[in-house]
């Protein structure tokens, strides 16, 4: 607890607090709520995204191990770019997956095997996969940073603020109140005094 005054100036100034944790804390929660939403939907997405890529995965080990071509897929494509935009969730900037780019190196569909077209497509469909995977994790990570801050500002207000001040608040109203009281006393005592030194 900080140094107080014991006036009624500090004691406006901590009611005037109050009002103004009082007033942020239910914002902060409604935040905190939203955030917790966002980090569960997103951990849903990914949670699907990575059992979509491990079904695909299986798919092409089934069928590209009966091939036994040496055939250099990573030269015929690459990624050019991931693009993204910026989303925003409860006032937090995170990226937000729009489309992948690739560069393709032509090939003679002669000379190399029926399977590479799908190959490639399919390391196409991976590579998404995989890109759509990464954005969703910084999501999370922003997100979850910005869910701890939240959280310890509502901890803060909920459990030392609030508390701090409506405790300052008592302390100053019964200093004023035992002020107001001796005044009242001293000024009976003067007035008896008064009283009697008249007559």
């Amino acid at each position: 607890m900080g140094k107080i005054k014991f006036t009624k100036n500090e004691l406006k100034r901590q009611k005037d607090a109050l009002k103004r944790f009082l007033r942020y804390l239910p914002t902060l929660m409604l935040k905190k709520q939203q955030l917790q939403m966002e980090i569960r939907k997103i951990e849903a997405q990914y949670a699907e995204l990575k059992r979509s890529r491990e079904e695909s995965y299986r798919k092409i080990h089934r069928w590209i191990a009966l091939f036994g071509e040496d055939v250099s897929l990573p030269e015929l494509i690459h990624v050019q770019s991931v693009d993204t935009e910026i989303g925003n969730i409860a006032g937090v900037d995170i990226p937000v997956f729009q489309n992948i780019e690739f560069t393709e190196t032509p090939y003679d569909l002669f000379a190399v095997p029926l399977w590479v077209d799908t190959a490639v497509q399919k390391i196409k469909d991976l590579a998404t996969l995989d890109a759509q995977i990464d954005i969703l994790e910084k999501q999370a990570e922003l997100l979850g940073e910005e869910l701890r801050v939240t959280s310890q500002r509502v901890n803060l207000f909920e459990k030392v603020k609030i508390p701090e001040t409506r405790e300052n608040i008592r302390i100053i109203q019964i200093y004023l109140g035992d002020e107001q009281t001796a005044a009242v006393v001293r000024g009976k005592i003067a007035k008896n005094k008064l009283v009697r030194v008249s007559q």
